[in-house]
């Protein structure tokens, strides 16, 4: 992976993938499949909330619970590449059977979903791991923030090219266009996700056993109970389960936000969620270059205080104008701290467990942080009555993840790191 003839054309891989997967995340989590969910296939019964909560829970409680595991395993047996067409595979497959759905089929629908999005979350866990292997140290913020970039791009270039199918409303009239779309996002996926499998090359060709298995739950139980060996990956992760808890919410609630509490219609949507891709295309490009220069930690406590005036912004908001720009701003603060947020992590891993370090962040913390985000929103909407004082809640969130990643240390994590594996007597 490091030699020169084929680095560049792994990374432009690497970036074609995250063109290819934010696809399937704009549409079938963020933005159309919540809507068709809801409003089509349970005819808009007050149940459907409930369903597409539990099946967002249930699907990123279960990657939760296996990244570390398969990450691990992932380590040992040199395959990262075989793990992340596998789950790839799930996701292409699941997201196209869920143009089959339509009334009457919520449980249908929603177990396909959960399967679709178990392969997308699960394989970022392996796309992310090559990361530390495709950038050099000194350029890790930048390709990571290119990423991000290529992902809003390709999520911006999904929301056009489906836009004559979407703007006659995802309504029961319009269940044939809008089921097309989801055979589309599939295909979408599948053609862009393709280079990076030609062209990337695992580390080893160890057969994945039983016994790597086995291997890799003893590793996870070592990590979990020696996780304080590493001071400021605790902190870091623990600081990253609170913020990104908020901007998971935002995202899985800002549609339902938009169109509840605003009164968006589905072609005001498509605009709105066009412009977020847009500036969330620019915050990962520049701030990529800004953490290279300022460091990572730096990047995202300034990210976070961006995404406090945006949660302002959007409290005050009365006219769907006014909405516009808190878009604007938070696809920057989007895109930014997303991409500092994984040059962070890469920065405090381990390069021998670096598939089992992003298992625990973006699987158990990550995916944690969906599961309790959108109950914790979705509670304090119902008691109190207004989406306005749940999205306020979302401050607490973000101050306490300021507090923490406060803390990290960031200049010696890779050397801190290593010499806390050293005196514990390494996991070999």
């Amino acid at each position: 992976m490091k030699q020169k003839g084929i680095r560049k054309y792994t990374l432009l891989a690497w970036l074609l993938f995250d063109f290819a997967n934010t696809s399937f995340s704009v549409i079938m989590v963020t933005f159309v499949f919540p809507l068709y969910f809801k409003n089509v296939i349970c005819g808009g019964d007050p149940s459907g909330d409930a369903m597409w909560g539990a099946s967002v829970s249930i699907s990123m409680l279960i990657v939760a619970l296996l990244s570390p595991v398969l990450g691990a395993s992932a380590d040992f047996s040199g395959r990262k590449k075989r793990y992340l067409f596998t789950f790839t595979a799930l996701a292409v497959a699941a997201t196209a059977l869920l143009g089959f759905t339509g009334p009457g089929l919520a449980i249908l629908a929603a177990v396909l979903f959960i399967i679709a999005n178990i392969g997308f979350e699960g394989g970022l866990v392996f796309y992310d791991a090559y990361l530390p292997d495709i950038a050099s140290e000194r350029s890790i913020g930048r390709v990571s923030g290119y990423g991000f970039a290529m992902g809003y791009l390709g999520a911006l270039t999904i929301l056009v090219l489906l836009f004559p199918l979407l703007q006659g409303g995802i309504v029961v009239e319009n269940i044939p266009n809008v089921t097309l779309s989801f055979f589309l996002v599939a295909l979408f996926f599948a053609v862009f996700a393709t280079p990076f499998f030609l062209v990337a090359r695992d580390e080893k060709h160890a057969p994945v056993t039983m016994g790597y298995i086995g291997k890799s739950i003893r590793e996870v139980s070592y990590t979990i109970r020696h996780i304080m060996n590493y001071p400021d990956l605790a902190r870091f992760l623990l600081a990253f389960f609170f913020y990104n808890d908020a901007i998971l919410t935002i995202i899985a609630f800002s549609s339902i936000y938009a169109q509840n509490t605003l009164g968006f219609t589905t072609a005001e949507l498509i605009v709105f969620f066009m412009i977020v891709q847009t500036t969330a295309i620019a915050g990962s490009i520049v701030f990529g270059v800004i953490t290279d220069r300022i460091g990572p930690k730096r990047t995202i406590v300034l990210t976070l205080c961006i995404w406090c005036v945006v949660i302002v912004m959007a409290i005050l908001t009365r006219e769907k104008f006014f909405f516009y720009y808190t878009g604007l701003l938070a696809g920057l603060s989007m895109g930014s701290s997303q991409a500092a947020s994984r040059s962070m992590m890469a920065k405090l891993t381990p390069k021998k467990h670096v598939a089992e370090f992003f298992g625990f962040y973006d699987g158990t913390f990550g995916k944690a942080s969906a599961i309790a985000g959108p109950v914790i929103f979705g509670f304090i909407s119902f008691q109190a009555g207004d989406q306005r004082i749940a999205l306020g809640s979302l401050l607490l969130f973000f101050a306490v993840g300021l507090y923490l990643i406060l803390g990290v240390r960031s200049s010696a994590a890779i050397d801190g790191s290593d010499a806390a594996m050293a005196e514990s007597g390494d996991y070999s």
